[in-house]
């Protein structure tokens, strides 16, 4: 009955030509299970379209509604919680399938020519997945995703000369709200998949002209007395991509299927509290792939911060795009690129090991101040918010609290908040009537405003 279909289908628009060019393809020194991490990150990329359509039946990409909507997914729609756990694991999969398709092509130097243009498309697939990342990582508006993107996009704040401006488009205004939302969502199911599936369109066209690169070894023939004759070498036979290839991407695209299924049924994504910006003592903490930036933030302060935000990682980018005419070693063979091999390993040794100390710092952290937590209530039980900003929210009739830790002490703090005016004269703050619990209690609310 099938074959009878595509017979049909065969005689009317011509799928052979087509099935000689998608399955027929020969790869250079046969099948191999290296070669499945594109397949795989293909796949990958399709089951977030689909959970992510989903997804956006429900969600509401406002500030008053966001964080209800994704409640409502994950309480009260028929497998809302497990269409949310495959697309938050399907995320981090997709980042360690593209990361392992780069490092297979970059051990065998497959980015060499003829392939430049391929290996710099597949860059911006890479910088896409990541643009994808973080996009989606505000869209829940709890507490994690609002003060990690904040702090996203403060580090953009730090590009000289139009980081500002950079700032206010990202933001859509001066402080992260309701814009902010609407852009990131836009962007997220609009403007990133349109653009990704049009490179990989391209990504695929350019593979399908140059062909795979296949294995970097070469064969050498043997002569009489068992001596290697370089001068008569010839490359490994050819393979079809079908049917070989074909089973060992449909094996590992199984595989990775069922491993995030069991992720999203045995480790489920809980919310945490809905997004607070007056709460400045929350500290975000952003996915495994970006630990090991966030760690190498901490190391750089001052006038050098630029140089963490952005200086490294624009040269470490466009290091990476334009790598086929840096690296001028006609060689594929690892052997006989030791440098490549070497900068490599160092690259893949600082990022696991900052990655190891970020981790090692997260759950080693104690637990919030139960002071603080009890101050910041009480701030919002006082209504202080009404005159007073913090992080761009609040009102601006008194001062900005936002980082007044870091200019009072103790001391002051609690005799401004027993008497304001003999502290402040002319202040127009009321004198309120606190236990001494509850002036510890804000004071150290107070304190961590940094």
């Amino acid at each position: 009955m099938i074959r009878a279909v595509y017979q049909w289908l065969d005689q009317r628009l011509r799928l052979r030509p087509l099935e000689e060019m998608l399955l027929n393809e020969p790869i250079p020194g046969g099948t191999s299970w290296v070669y499945v991490f594109g397949s795989a990150t293909l796949f990958l990329f399709l089951l977030q379209l689909l959970t992510g359509m989903f997804l956006a039946i429900y969600y509401a990409p406002t500030p008053d509604h966001a964080y209800d909507s994704v409640q409502f997914i994950m309480s009260s729609v028929t497998f809302g919680a497990f269409v949310r756990g495959l697309h938050h694991w399907g995320a981090s999969a997709m980042v360690v399938a593209i990361g392992l398709h780069m490092l297979q092509v970059y051990l065998y130097g497959a980015y060499k020519p003829p392939r430049e243009v391929m290996w710099m498309v597949g860059v911006v697939l890479f910088l896409l997945t990541l643009a994808f990342a973080f996009s989606g990582y505000l869209l829940p508006w709890d507490q994690k995703a609002y003060w990690a993107t904040q702090i996203g996009i403060n580090m953009v704040g730090t590009v000289p000369w139009i980081g500002d401006a950079l700032v206010r488009i990202i933001r859509g205004g001066d402080h992260l709200g309701a814009l902010t939302l609407t852009r990131f969502f836009a962007l997220h199911i609009l403007f990133l998949p349109l653009m990704t599936l049009g490179l990989i369109a391209l990504h695929l066209f350019i593979l399908r002209r140059v062909g795979p690169a296949g294995m970097y070894e070469e064969r050498r023939t043997v002569g009489k007395g068992g001596a290697v004759r370089p001068e008569r070498r010839r490359r490994i036979a050819s393979e079809p991509f079908y049917p070989r290839q074909v089973f060992m991407d449909a094996v590992v695209m199984g595989v990775v299927f069922l491993i995030v299924v069991g992720l999203a049924i045995g480790l489920p994504f809980p919310l945490a509290d809905k997004a607070n910006p007056s709460d400045t003592s929350f500290r975000p903490i952003p996915e495994w792939y970006f630990l090991f930036y966030y760690q190498g933030l901490k190391y750089v302060h001052g006038p050098l911060e630029p140089l963490a935000t952005w200086i490294l990682p624009a040269v470490f980018y466009a290091v990476l795009m334009f790598l086929p005419f840096i690296d001028r070693n006609p060689a594929r063979n690892p052997v006989r690129r030791p440098t490549a091999i070497l900068l490599g390993v160092l690259f893949l040794v600082g990022m696991f090991g900052l990655m190891t100390v970020s981790l090692q710092e997260i759950y080693s952290v104690p637990t919030t101040n139960p002071s603080v937590v009890r101050g910041q209530e009480l701030y919002a039980k006082l209504q202080c918010n009404g005159c007073h900003r913090i992080h761009g929210s609040g009102g601006a009739v008194g001062p900005d609290l936002s980082y007044v830790g870091r200019g009072r002490d103790r001391d002051w703090l609690i005799r401004h908040f027993k008497d304001p005016q003999a502290v402040s004269p002319g202040s127009i703050m009321p004198a309120f009537s606190l236990t001494a619990s509850e002036l510890d209690d804000l004071t150290d609310y107070m304190l961590s405003l940094k």
